[in-house]
């Protein structure tokens, strides 16, 4: 990890938010600007609560040693590949229903690095940007094209327990940036894992993406080395250089609105104030949603 903005950049210099900490510089947008300073870390860490490291390798590998990674005989592909031959997501759109869970190859399988299941743990792929929007704040913004399918980015940072999440939650101001995410990702027989992540202090380049009603990203919980899921951002379509990044930070694009989210779209009886919404679609709610709302998969 390393700590965005601690030291003053000499005016000519290309700012990296990333602190070399990815395969791509991240810059920023005017020259001179500065985003608040923030701790860069590309993956998840742990955070107060939490029940596991995201860090630590729970999973066991593969055995594929001679032959490719392939449905069928590959541990980590039960039912169908996960990306395909342009290593872009399988079955995006509306189409497929539902944001499925993705298992990649670890760094206990012994396939090889250049493996087509090892995808998002490759870290950034194509160059983007950092940059001031006329109302939201810090945005995040694609230099180059981006197919429909490719990985973009990951949404990193600290990994809660949920009592201290709830927590954070309640001790933010109207004023405040809300970073914190609620993922809830529904298994079976009604059970449901929860992984909630705050980059405020602790994360990576997600932190500055925006909400939008009808965003150009799709979130899919993506586990590698373990059960904590790297939250992975896939282009829900094809993304033109310029282009601000966005996602629904409800998590009900390209998922099935059950209940809970219903209930989300109605006002909150705690009386929380909604914070309005800037992303100037044509489908816009008018609010940006709030952690009832949040991550549905």
């Amino acid at each position: 990890m390393a700590t965005f903005g601690e030291k003053p950049e000499a005016a000519t210099e290309q700012m990296d938010v990333t602190c070399g900490l990815e395969n791509l510089p991240v810059c920023v947008w005017p020259p001179g600007a500065k985003p608040a300073n923030f701790q860069y870390s590309p993956d998840h860490v742990a955070g107060p609560g939490a029940d596991t490291d995201p860090t630590q390798i729970t999973f066991p590998g593969c055995l594929c040693i001679r032959t490719p990674c392939l449905p069928g005989t590959c541990a980590c592909l039960l039912h169908a590949r996960n990306y395909d031959d342009r290593l872009c997501l399988q079955d995006l759109g509306p189409e497929a229903k539902y944001a499925q869970p993705v298992f990649e190859c670890s760094a206990l399988c012994p396939c090889n690095p250049d493996c087509p299941n090892r995808v998002v743990q490759r870290g950034l792929q194509a160059r983007l940007q950092v940059f001031q929007t006329d109302r939201k704040g810090w945005g995040l913004r694609a230099l180059e094209g981006i197919p429909k399918g490719r990985f973009v980015c990951e949404y990193a940072g600290e990994v809660l327990g949920p009592r201290e999440a709830r927590r954070r939650m309640r001790a933010q101001t109207a004023q405040d940036a809300n970073y914190l995410l609620a993922v809830r990702e529904h298994v079976w027989n009604g059970r449901v894992l929860e992984t909630f992540v705050d980059p405020t202090h602790i994360g990576n380049v997600g932190r500055f993406l925006n909400h939008s009603c009808q965003p150009n990203l799709l979130m899919v919980p993506v586990r590698v080395h373990s059960m904590v899921p790297r939250l992975a951002l896939f282009a829900a379509r094809d993304i033109l250089p310029g282009e601000e990044l966005s996602y629904d930070y409800s998590g009900r694009f390209l998922n099935p609105a059950g209940p809970e989210a219903q209930e989300g779209l109605e006002d909150n009886d705690e009386g929380t104030l909604r914070k309005p919404c800037h992303c100037g679609a044509e489908a816009c709610t008018g609010f940006l949603p709030y952690e009832g709302e949040a991550g549905h998969s």
